[in-house]
């Protein structure tokens, strides 16, 4: 299997490769749809747990803690994942560079996560009262804080897995983790309501680690020599690059996702802004089956590509494959909607369903603009990436701030929809530039 999705990540010179390629696609829109899938179902069996446990209020308080462990996810280890997968793609033969490069990343993340742990511990109350307003709750931002140091050894060692293009054992790990996210839940939700859900969730993302190390172990490229701390200045430097490029992503979108909550509950109420997080999540669930496959398989590939002809190619099939799914899944949504919402959340979220159409629309520009995006990342463009990042995630707010007030709750769906148009006609004249300049290499 490995040595299949090896060959996949050389250079394309026949017809019979970008057969094999396509093929190679296909696959992995497999596997990560049977890991997405249960993914799906252990998200949607907790958020129907609140639902029917808190209603919509509780939903949207649900949503603001889910912003802040998906903030965990990806600081814990100081987000060098990308990093990691950018430059495996691009040292996998040469054994000692792939030696160096983990190691480094292993020190970044010990290092990152013990800083992380200190800050929230110290600010641990203050969290508390801006996130979730009761101090009841300040025991599960300490459990956080300990727990990161489990998430980062589990965020390493997925981005090998993926680097190596190891479709097969992720899929095994998401399933597995899906497992867990189902059952803890449940089993501390009906004892402690909604503090045990969060408890569980926390739990849940510690727990991947023991799942993530046994198949890696039992990989054919698992070496604990890995696992070394050692300081290399120049693979320090770039991972740093990756670091701030993911660390910024990361910050932003649940900070973001924070600020527009807030603004919707001033304008209106809790109640309205559990309508806006139960489409908001419906979305990001489907979604989960591309934005996998563009991690999984596309951001490798990005990353190996230096010829100018196979790197227009590869977008191209990106845009062959991706486009209609996300449109065929939106449709689907679309029309599915009065069902979906009874099945996840309850008859009390009906009142949200005309807000699906524009959430839809926004959700197939958006992967549209992902595609090109991820150029920026395999090709380590970090100014042009923390630019992009930084304006249209202030925008997005300031788009929800006018536009709701001309045109009520349905405006924060307007202004997802005109964000994600400019970000997409931003990427398209990043990759222009970018495409134009591999003329000259």
């Amino acid at each position: 299997m490995i040595k299949t999705l090896l060959k996949a990540g050389q250079e394309p010179n026949s017809q019979h490769s970008k057969f094999g390629r396509n093929l190679n696609i296909l696959k992995t829109g497999f596997l990560t749809s049977v890991a997405t899938l249960a993914r799906l179902i252990s998200g949607f069996l907790v958020m129907k747990l609140v639902a029917v446990m808190a209603g919509p209020e509780g939903v949207a308080q649900f949503g603001q803690f889910m912003s802040l462990t998906a903030l965990l996810v990806v600081f814990a280890g100081g987000g060098v994942g990308s990093g990691v997968v950018k430059y495996l793609a691009q040292y996998r033969e040469q054994k000692k560079d792939v030696q160096v490069l983990l190691n480094c990343a292993f020190s970044f993340s010990l290092i990152s996560s013990l800083v992380m742990c200190i800050s929230v511990l110290a600010l641990s109350e203050q969290i508390t009262h801006w996130l979730l307003g009761d101090i009841r709750y300040q025991s599960l931002i300490v459990v956080l804080a300990f727990v990161q140091f489990f998430v980062a050894l589990n965020n390493l060692i997925i981005a090998i897995i993926n680097g190596m293009m190891d479709v097969k054992r992720l899929a095994a790990i998401h399933v597995g983790g899906a497992t867990i996210g189902i059952l803890a839940p449940l089993l501390l939700g009906y004892y402690y309501q909604l503090y045990g859900v969060m408890l569980a969730f926390l739990l849940s993302q510690a727990s991947l680690l023991a799942i993530s190390l046994t198949l890696f172990m039992k990989s054919d490229y698992f070496n604990w020599a890995y696992f070394k701390a050692t300081w290399n200045k120049p693979m320090m430097s770039r991972l740093a690059q990756y670091s701030l490029m993911t660390l910024t992503s990361a910050l932003l979108a649940p900070l973001m996702q924070i600020l527009v909550r807030n603004i919707l509950s001033e304008r209106f109420s809790w109640e309205q802004v559990g309508y806006w997080q139960a489409v908001s999540k419906v979305s990001d669930a489907y979604l989960l089956f591309i934005t996998m496959a563009i991690n999984i398989y596309y951001l490798p590939r990005l990353s190996a590509i230096s010829q100018k002809s196979s790197f227009i190619s590869e977008i191209k099939t990106a845009y062959i494959f991706l486009v209609p799914a996300v449109s065929i899944l939106a449709l689907t949504i679309y029309e599915l909607r009065e069902i979906i919402t009874k099945l996840l959340f309850s008859e009390a979220f009906l009142s949200g369903l005309y807000l699906y159409a524009p959430q839809l629309i926004g959700d197939v520009i958006k992967i549209a603009s992902f595609i090109l995006s991820f150029i920026m990342l395999a090709k380590a463009m970090t100014k042009t990436f923390l630019f992009s990042e930084l304006f249209f995630s202030l925008t997005y707010v300031l788009w929800v701030y006018v536009l709701t007030d001309h045109f009520g709750l349905i405006g924060a769906m307007y202004a997802f929809i005109l964000n994600y148009t400019l970000y997409l006609l931003f990427t398209a004249y990043v990759a222009k530039r970018y495409v134009g300049r591999l003329n000259n290499m």
